[in-house]
């Protein structure tokens, strides 16, 4: 990824963690839901770990279970944390890992006024993850893989922090077919997670090549234009940015952003206004599983 690429994604998700956007904002609860979240589950946690930028839920196809350690990658405010923490109960661990400071210090505030105690956040990129070898049960993640500019690292860190066994159950984006030059090349489809996504087949082989075994990519049929839902809302403005009610939905722009710039779902919405990106693109979920030494003694070709 050049420089340009990193620092607008860092700048566009700071501004979504510094934004009032929250589960309270009807738009955002919408998106969650159109990706397969529960009224439940998003009541359940701290409203303002939803921000309305998942592509799935890990959580539901993870088969978590009590005493697990799992680490989600590109954590956000905690939403997948805080819902995998229920799950593993007070003898595991939920870790969130994100490199941008101001999501792991909306996820840390997120965490105290929820009164959790078995998670943890680290700032990181996710092809460092700073954790031991062979240490988590399963690792999480959501719409974040497809940022990484070198995802064969990706993979190769996801099967070194793994426990021989340990499962991986993501929700991506990823390519059905080759998109159109004018996304290909769009900084703002980057950063919303639609030019930086690979083929479904890449997908699949650079996780067999890391290790993996069992891969399974599943289209979820999920509608990628649920992002436009959050468009015209308030609450996407930054606090430093002047707006007399930020809990208010209105019928016109959110706010007046700064010269030159403008909100990730703003982009995102006047993205798909102009393509038709589910012809190209697809939520999908990702589905393998770190083989034992023992699946390797009787299936040596189980990983290639």
């Amino acid at each position: 990824m050049s420089e340009q690429l990193l620092e607008s994604v860092k700048s566009k998700y700071g501004a979504v963690a510094e934004s009032t956007l929250s589960n309270n904002h009807a738009g955002v609860q919408a998106v969650a839901e159109a990706f397969g979240y529960t009224a439940e589950e998003l009541t359940s946690i701290p409203a303002e770990a939803n921000m309305g930028l998942s592509c799935g839920n890990p959580t539901a196809t993870a088969h978590l279970r009590p005493g697990e350690v799992v680490v989600d990658l590109g954590s956000g405010g905690g939403l997948d944390v805080f819902l995998a923490a229920k799950l593993v109960g007070p003898t595991g661990r939920a870790i969130g890992i994100d490199m941008t400071t101001a999501m792991i210090e909306r996820a840390r505030a997120n965490a105290k006024a929820g009164g959790y105690t078995n998670v943890e956040f680290y700032q990181s990129t996710i092809d460092q993850i700073p954790l031991p070898d062979a240490s988590v049960d399963c690792v999480l993640s959501n719409c974040v893989l497809n940022l990484a500019p070198d995802k064969p690292a990706v993979f190769r860190e996801i099967a070194r922090v793994l426990k021989p066994g340990g499962r991986v159950a993501v929700s991506d984006i990823a390519l059905k077919q080759e998109l159109p030059e004018a996304i290909a090349k769009s900084i703002a489809a980057y950063v919303g997670c639609i030019a930086g996504a690979i083929r479904i087949d890449d997908y699949r082989q650079g996780l067999l090549a890391a290790g993996f075994a069992h891969v399974e990519i599943v289209d979820s049929g999920a509608d990628l234009n649920a992002y436009a839902k959050v468009e015209n809302q308030a609450g996407c403005c930054s606090p430093t940015m002047n707006t007399s009610n930020p809990f208010q939905v209105v019928d016109t722009a959110c706010c007046t952003p700064t010269p030159g710039e403008s909100s990730l779902h703003e982009d995102l919405a006047t993205l798909f206004s102009h393509y038709d990106v589910n012809a190209a693109a697809a939520s999908v979920k990702v589905y393998a599983i770190k083989p034992s030494a023992e699946d390797s003694k009787k299936n040596p070709e189980c990983c290639a």
